[in-house]
């Protein structure tokens, strides 16, 4: 019997008054929040959920989401983490597509209304029966949006002690959707035995003290940041320092106020803290107490690892996985060299091999596409058979990546998959993109791109063919896209043809777009 939120009771357990989590001025220990929890798997409870029922969870890097995220686990429930730059058509196909019978909604900002678009997916969802809004500020006694139940009136006086659901290991404990480079987003199934032998795992692979401190700036709602900091922080009882949106002085400032001595980002991430304009009593600050940086999202330009441990004296270690591997798959391994370029090896209990189109092995250097099998490996995607027996087979999950591999069994991505685009560490499928714009009344045909971008990787660009006699610009295109898209999605690039390069069958040539 296991159940993913061992991970916060053991710590509540052995260092009850240690901080769990800090947010500004807030400091909250482990027992503090482990009781939070038992009140939302009381209040869940009590509103009829049952075992291996979904509940969605869209919020920042806030303390809400661990208080969040445990709670419901607790009660055998299942966690739907949301992006929270979804527009309220994506919230509401998310809802429906997970069956989340509960969501839990940040409000959000002015600039990021995230409690009103929330609420509005939340209303075209009809299997979804509750909202709890979780305000911004803990004075808020009334909620802002009408038919919205506020948080902390709904936990009321629930009892702060719990009797935890014993899963097995094999019961879905997340379900984080993914993009496919084929119709709409997928829920991959991680279990309680993924995501918690995936955060042991990692914890082997990170250098350890007798209190960490653990900067919390990659969105805990992506599975980076999931098992890498939060699971793997919390299986070391360390301090959670978080920081719901990166921006590299607030970082820095952080990461010296607090004594940091772990940081996990993406490859923008680094290139922003290198090319800001740090003072030199921040840089000796820093460079005393980073003893882990760890990468991935994206391969890390050679120029940025240098740059970082000149400017910070920390060796930026890469690893490789995806949302279906719970992540880790491999890993630039303490125990052995690192290779500047190289996702690493596989870690303990996984296995990685290169295959070709018809799943047979490919021997040697390569290149093929990277196929893994482990402890890691999701049960499948949520109500999508077909696409689950398309992926796996015999265990091996295929990911659609292309490597190759040298004669010390160090894999090199070079290539992602297929159309995949990467922007600032997001995983964007075009194909999603180019259904919406030709859904617009002035579109006839869309191809969808990633290009070069010196900060975010890259960045996404549509080929538009307008309908006949259509006039629309390309700044109305891109301002539709807006209302249309996630932050990270919009095309922020249109460029209008009177056709586009296709084969003969009519399939478009993307690679010459490129």
């Amino acid at each position: 019997m296991l159940n993913l939120s061992v991970l916060l009771e053991d710590a509540a357990r052995e260092t009850p008054d240690r901080d769990a989590v800090v947010f500004g001025d807030m400091r909250l220990s482990y027992s503090f929040v482990d009781q939070v929890a038992n009140q939302v798997a009381n209040l869940l409870v009590s509103r009829g959920l049952q075992r291996g029922d979904k509940i969605a969870l869209a919020v920042p890097n806030l303390p809400y989401f661990p208080m969040i995220y445990f709670g419901a686990l607790k009660a055998g429930l299942v966690v739907v983490p949301l992006n929270v730059l979804l527009k309220p058509r994506e919230i509401a196909y998310h809802l429906g597509d997970s069956d989340a019978k509960a969501f839990f909604c940040f409000e959000g900002t002015p600039e990021l209304p995230l409690g009103e678009m929330g609420h509005a997916g939340f209303e075209q969802a009809d299997g979804c029966e509750h909202f709890f809004l979780l305000p911004a500020s803990l004075a808020t006694t009334e909620s802002p949006i009408e038919g919205a139940e506020l948080f902390w009136a709904a936990l009321g006086d629930k009892p702060k002690t719990f009797d935890t659901v014993q899963t097995e290991a094999t019961e879905t404990a997340v379900v984080l959707y993914t993009s496919g480079t084929t119709g709409q987003p997928k829920g991959a199934e991680l279990t309680h035995g993924n995501l918690l032998t995936n955060a042991m795992v990692s914890d082997t692979l990170f250098a350890k003290s007798l209190h960490d401190t653990f900067l919390v700036t990659l969105p805990l709602f992506h599975i980076f940041g999931q098992t890498c900091v939060m699971n793997v922080g919390f299986f070391r009882h360390a301090t959670l320092v978080l920081l719901p949106r990166f921006e590299p002085k607030a970082a820095i400032s952080l990461m010296v106020k607090e004594k940091v001595n772990m940081f996990a980002g993406v490859p923008t991430m680094y290139w922003s803290l290198l090319t800001d304009d740090t003072s030199d009593e921040d840089i000796t600050a820093i460079r005393e107490n980073l003893t882990v940086a760890v990468a991935g999202g994206a391969s890390l330009p050679l120029e940025v690892l240098k740059g970082v441990k000149t400017k910070f004296g920390a060796d930026v270690l890469e690893g490789y996985g995806l949302s279906e591997t719970s992540p880790v798959a491999s890993f630039n391994r303490p125990d052995r060299p690192a290779k500047p370029g190289s996702i690493g090896l596989p870690v303990w209990g996984v296995e990685m091999k290169l295959i070709d189109e018809e799943w047979k092995t490919i021997e040697g250097e390569g290149p093929g596409e990277i196929a893994i099998r482990g402890h890691n490996i999701m049960k499948g995607y949520y109500n999508r058979p077909d696409a689950t027996e398309a992926s796996i087979q015999d265990g091996w999950f295929r990911t659609g990546d292309v490597a190759r591999r040298d004669d010390e069994g160090y894999y090199y991505i070079i290539d992602r998959s297929k159309d995949m685009i990467i922007r600032g560490g997001f995983n964007v499928y075009p194909r999603e993109l180019e259904e919406v714009l030709m859904g617009h009344p002035a579109v006839s045909l869309a191809a969808v791109v990633g290009v070069e971008h010196e900060s975010h990787g890259e960045e996404i660009k549509a080929y538009v063919i307008r309908t006949p006699d259509a006039t629309i610009t390309e700044a109305e295109l891109v301002e539709w896209g807006k209302e249309q898209f996630a932050n990270y999605k919009y095309p922020r690039i249109v460029e209008f043809r009177d056709e586009l390069p296709m084969t003969a069958t009519g399939k478009i040539l993307k690679r010459e777009l490129r």
